[in-house]
């Protein structure tokens, strides 16, 4: 015959002098558990990071500068000293992007830190072409962003982004990495 396991009332006599043989010798602990009530501290490093970044992004995309580019038609931008051809490259999709930011649902400032961060990685990973996604909608980002890229002096250039990219609410740009001596032989 099986025991209810719910059944807790019929337990020896001699099962509860047992158990209480073997604990005998027990103690209480004290409860050392610490509780933090204030939010752990940014790391110095880290909040430098930060204040470096909003930092560039201030820097490099003003609201008041309107560079001379049609954001109303098809954009196009080439960094003067480069070669205008590489307009039509990106144009016709010869560069395919490496990374990809999209800017949906972001308002101009954050739209500014993302932008300072998407060019920031492109230079550390060694990635020379991005797309940006800044969608249609309302046509604010898709007029702010060209400009504020056109400010930052490591994109070379950009262009309205084929239709397998984003086509008109995307922008594919190429960004101007430093030359290893390695590949300057």
């Amino acid at each position: 015959m099986k025991k209810d396991p719910h059944d807790n009332n019929h337990i020896s006599t001699d099962d509860i002098d047992l158990f209480r043989q073997s604990i005998s010798g027990a103690k209480a602990f004290k409860q050392d558990t610490i509780r933090f009530t204030n939010k752990p501290k940014v790391s110095q490093a880290k909040q430098f990071s930060q204040q470096k970044k909003q930092h560039q992004s201030e820097f490099f995309f003003s609201d008041e500068y309107v560079p001379d580019i049609d954001t109303h038609g098809t954009v196009s931008y080439v960094k003067p000293g480069h070669d205008s051809y590489l307009a039509k490259q990106l144009r016709r999709g010869d560069y395919v992007p490496e990374l990809t930011l999209d800017l949906h649902g972001l308002n101009k400032e954050l739209t500014k830190d993302e932008l300072a961060g998407l060019i920031h990685e492109c230079k550390k990973q060694h990635y020379y072409c991005a797309c940006i996604v800044h969608g249609i909608g309302e046509r604010i980002l898709k007029h702010k962003v060209p400009q504020y890229l056109v400010q930052h002096p490591d994109v070379i250039a950009m262009h309205q982004a084929p239709l397998e990219f984003g086509g008109k609410g995307a922008v594919l740009i190429l960004i101007n990495l430093p030359q290893s001596d390695e590949f300057r032989r």
